[in-house]
């Protein structure tokens, strides 16, 4: 073969290549991957097979919406179908960054451990994405808490019933002759009384033993707590999976009580072992718009080897962050609580051995909630349509025309 019909043969093959080559749909917006790992499936069936896989946080480019599904197309061209709420806003992506960032500087109200394999959401709400889990024995520092409204995932929208198609008609036969409806009485005439019939009638008075309206059902509420992993990641988890990790010699005295929080207020020597004394908020039961009702500092006794209660304070409304200092000659902590008239205060406390007493008071100013707020839904990018030739053809004649 001479070089020239090579050369013919290979501009033949590319450009049946480019014919038959399908060119990519057009983006109409971006959205962010919200779990760790989602799944892109090939058509809109929940069975139907996985086309690829996508990274949290990885930008994608939205295709087309079908409902709650919506087509995708991951960095790597990969197109498939997943459900919207798996997806992020760039608001909400940005919003889970600068969470991240800010949570690096929250002071830790105490480390806890996860029994099990624990998601970690991007907000307090069990529908959000799970972008992270926090694995089986797990440990995470515990920043702040929040109570949330329950929310359920909404329920899928019911089939239409499908109609049966009318019987086809057999040919060949005549069909029947229909006889037609007889024909209408004459009206009948109008009663003699009906002028005093034409008067309207008094509305009956509302009936006043009718049963009571019952009140609407409470919504249920969840405990959600701020976390932060040892690599950095901070997310949402239920309060109820996290477990303060606490020594057992100290958390037996809880008495039924959630211990919310926990610190070291410095340690002390007892013959050959080295023994921490401990502060501690605790709350009654859960669902509470603050973090603790109770607070208590224990130490270490040499005479009984074993922990007391050298402070105490019960029937309290405390919020986080709990502050506690143990650089100088003897520790101190504060706490943010309400006074009788509802104002917030913070109580410094000095740990002097075995003494506790408050050593200043002043009011306190709650600063802005930094953790980030849902943002609206993911949206269609309008895209400008391209007219026909023909349409601006017929434009250019008709203002021709019209001067």
């Amino acid at each position: 073969m001479t070089p020239h019909r090579a050369a013919i043969c290979f501009l033949l093959v590319f450009l049946v290549s480019c014919a038959t080559q399908s060119p990519k749909a057009p983006s109409i917006g971006e959205a962010y991957v919200g779990p760790s790992t989602l799944s892109l499936r090939r058509d809109l069936s929940a069975k139907s097979p996985i086309a690829g896989t996508a990274k949290h946080g990885e930008k994608l480019e939205i295709l087309e919406y079908q409902h709650r599904l919506v087509k995708v197309r991951s960095p790597e061209g990969v197109e498939g179908w997943t459900d919207l709420r798996q997806l992020l806003t760039p608001d909400q992506m940005t919003s889970l960054r600068r969470m991240a960032d800010s949570a690096d500087q929250y002071p830790s109200q105490g480390a806890a451990t996860v029994f099990e394999l624990l998601n970690m959401h991007t907000e307090p709400n069990r529908a959000s994405p799970s972008f992270w889990q926090v694995p089986e024995n797990g440990k995470v520092d515990v920043l702040a808490h929040k109570l949330a409204p329950r929310t359920q995932a909404a329920a899928p929208a019911a089939q239409p019933v499908p109609r049966k198609a009318p019987p086809r008609k057999k040919k060949g036969r005549q069909a029947p002759t229909r006889i037609g409806p007889p024909p209408m009485p004459p009206a009948p005439k109008l009663p003699s009384d009906w002028q005093a019939l034409s008067v309207p009638k008094a509305e009956p008075q509302p009936d006043t033993n009718q049963p009571e309206t019952k009140p609407a059902a409470p919504v249920p509420m969840d405990d959600w707590s701020l976390v932060r992993t040892k690599d950095h990641k901070a997310g949402w988890v239920l309060t109820r999976m996290l477990n303060m990790a606490i020594p057992d010699e100290v958390a037996q005295y809880a008495e039924g009580h959630r211990i919310t929080s926990y610190f070291a207020l410095g340690q002390i020597r007892d013959e050959d072992s080295d023994k921490t004394n401990w502060l501690w908020t605790t709350i009654t039961k859960g669902l509470e718009p603050y973090e603790f009702d109770s607070f208590r500092v224990f130490v270490w006794s040499k005479k009984h080897h074993r922990y007391e209660t050298a402070y105490i304070e019960r029937n309290v409304i405390g919020h986080f962050p709990v502050d506690v200092n143990n650089s100088g000659a003897a520790p101190s902590f504060s706490l943010i609580l309400e006074s009788d008239d509802g104002q917030l205060v913070r109580k410094t406390y000095s740990f002097e051995g075995f003494r506790i007493r408050m050593i200043h008071k002043e009011p306190y100013v709650a600063q802005p909630e930094e953790t980030p707020k849902p943002a609206p839904g993911l949206t269609p990018q309008t895209t400008p349509k391209t007219r026909s030739l023909y349409s601006r053809f017929r434009d250019r004649l008709s203002r021709l025309f019209h001067k």
